[in-house]
């Protein structure tokens, strides 16, 4: 079984070949922001993807939709298909960066 390496946490979990990105997620319990349930409606499942041959290549839909994201090695989870051995780097919270930078913000005024 291909295992799959989520970052910047560094959970793994083994997944069978043909699952996609974002049930082995669901199964390591890593939080992959998604809406529409994994049928590629939200868009919000966007990953990049460490060595894009560890996947089954996008269908043609899923390239219209990442653009020119899918050469950077961005994938959505929900259409990824594992084939073998991955890493995926998940993107930060959009809460979580939002109290960063604040936090940032606050710290800069605070040295004036």
């Amino acid at each position: 079984m291909p295992t799959i390496k989520f970052m910047p946490d560094g959970k793994k979990v083994e997944a069978r070949s043909g699952a996609t990105l974002l049930e082995a997620a669901r199964r390591a319990k890593v939080t992959v922001r998604t809406r529409c349930g994994g049928l590629l409606g939200c868009l919000m499942c966007k990953v990049l993807v460490h060595d894009p041959s560890s996947l089954e290549p996008p269908k043609p839909n899923e390239l219209q939709k990442l653009g020119s994201l899918a050469d950077q090695g961005y994938r959505f989870a929900c259409q990824a298909r594992i084939r073998g051995d991955a890493e995926v780097e998940l993107p930060e919270d959009p809460l979580k960066a939002a109290v960063r930078a604040q936090l940032a913000k606050q710290r800069e005024e605070s040295e004036w």
